[in-house]
């Protein structure tokens, strides 16, 4: 993080996400001043508030992918959760506290990957030497003192073996593999905070559950390394230091992205699906402010965890947050909405645009599929005038056109086995502006 400053996030965020501007430069800021804040002196730090950011603008304009972009830049762990969920309405049994532990066990999950990834080269060579194991078994009967060559012979066996391992030709081949179950019972409980499970450790060796049995599996070569590559990460994971790691991560670089937050905006009424606004205001405040959650892997302190906050606000206002709550997000920034020239950008611009995914997709069919620049100009008029006419979705409208496009010619591909495919503004016209024409264009595209 020490290495990206605020113009070079910003010029990160721009290889994936068109316009918005402020936005990307408030959360540039944002993201340094973490940083910053870890450099401080030890009597300061703590004292330093993370910058929480409300995003204000109508669906499709980058909120999310701005958020979820940040946090895939420095490798922070992140979660995306609604708002609305926590309603009464739209209640799903798990309170503003779970937010949280997902984010956890997202961190314990990025950290665990890390740590694999610096000793897979030593678990290959074990799960290599555990299969040619498993292909040519040690002899049974004793080995007689200075028989040399028949030690000679078994090791050139296995070196041929290993040969053949590794250039896949035995992947097929069916061996036998000795499983065990965990060690520890998993069991399920169901708790305010949802389904949780929780691994229950006995003192010594006890195990309510009787004696744990190996068991034989017959798997191919290929199943086998998998499951060998597993049970010897387990083996050589210190999970206690990946959990004390992905802890520190959570409290120092976590990002939550609280979306739909309009949607307990708003003075509560009496009756009706209202009721609860503020409610849900009230359990989400402490959380952001900075409280200790009790997660299975241990007690997690919030204060410094990044959150960001996003709605549409065409109904409610911010203002109509209560106070305290929009006390604690400080940093507010309006996404515009995207028009057709913002089309054509987010079609020809961003590393992962539609148009580049399709282009890739077809690779795979041998099919070379290419845009004239007038066809892309006459996609995003098709999509700006659907979102005009029907429900403006934003930017995922240019899925609905493309994949209505090119729906044709995805399905007769396989079988037509053409080379190459130029898309004009002429098949765009033809394919899309009847559909356009019809009024209830929900029946096409939505």
């Amino acid at each position: 993080m020490s290495e990206l400053t605020p113009r070079q996030i910003v010029a990160e965020l721009d290889r994936y996400i068109v316009g918005q501007d402020e936005a990307k430069k408030a959360v540039a800021i944002a993201l340094r001043n973490r940083w910053r804040r870890q450099e401080a002196p030890d009597d300061m730090r703590d004292e330093i508030l993370p910058n929480n950011i409300i995003m204000i603008g109508p669906t499709g304009v980058g909120k999310t992918e701005i958020a979820r972009r940040l946090a895939r830049l420095v490798s922070a762990p992140f979660v995306k959760v609604e708002a609305s969920n926590y309603t009464e309405v739209g209640y799903v049994g798990r309170d503003v506290e779970s937010m949280i532990r997902d984010l956890v066990e997202i961190s314990i999950r990025m950290v665990k990957t890390e740590h694999q990834e610096q000793i897979r080269g030593r678990i290959d060579e074990i799960v290599e030497e555990r299969l040619i194991d498993l292909l040519m078994p040690h002899p049974t009967d004793a080995p007689v003192q200075g028989d040399t060559d028949r030690e000679d012979r078994r090791k050139r066996t296995r070196e041929k073996l290993r040969t053949i391992l590794r250039n896949g030709d035995l992947e097929d081949r069916r061996v036998t593999v000795q499983t065990t179950a965990p060690a520890s019972p998993m069991i399920e409980i169901f708790s305010r905070g949802g389904p949780d499970e929780m691994g229950i450790q006995f003192p010594g060796n006890i195990n309510p559950f009787g004696p744990q049995k190996p068991k034989e599996r017959e798997m191919t070569i290929a199943e086998a390394r998998e499951h060998l590559r597993n049970e010897e990460t387990n083996k050589m994971l210190d999970m206690e230091k990946v959990i004390t790691e992905a802890r520190r991560r959570v409290e120092t670089n976590g990002i939550v992205f609280i979306d739909e937050i309009d949607k307990i905006a708003g003075k509560s009424s009496q009756h009706g699906p209202d009721v609860s606004r503020e409610g849900v205001q009230r359990d989400l405040l402490p959380i952001v402010e900075g409280c200790a959650v009790n997660t299975r892997h241990g007690v997690i302190r919030t204060d410094h965890i990044l959150f960001i906050g996003a709605g549409a606000f065409n109904i409610a206002k911010p203002s109509e947050l209560i106070p305290e709550f929009q006390g604690r997000f400080p940093i507010r920034v309006e996404l515009a909405a995207l028009g057709r020239e913002d089309f054509v950008r987010i079609l020809t611009e961003p590393d992962n645009s539609l148009v580049k995914q399709y282009t890739a997709l077809l690779v795979s069919e041998n099919c070379d599929l290419s845009f004239t620049k007038d066809a892309i100009e006459e996609i995003a008029r098709v999509a700006a005038t659907a979102n005009e006419r029907s429900e403006n979705i934003g930017a995922r409208r240019l899925q609905t056109v493309l994949a209505t496009l090119l729906e044709d010619l995805l399905f007769e591909l396989p079988e037509s086995e053409t080379g190459s495919v130029e898309i004009t503004g002429d098949d765009v016209r033809g394919k899309l502006d009847e559909i356009l024409a019809d009024e209830d264009l929900t029946r096409y595209i939505l």
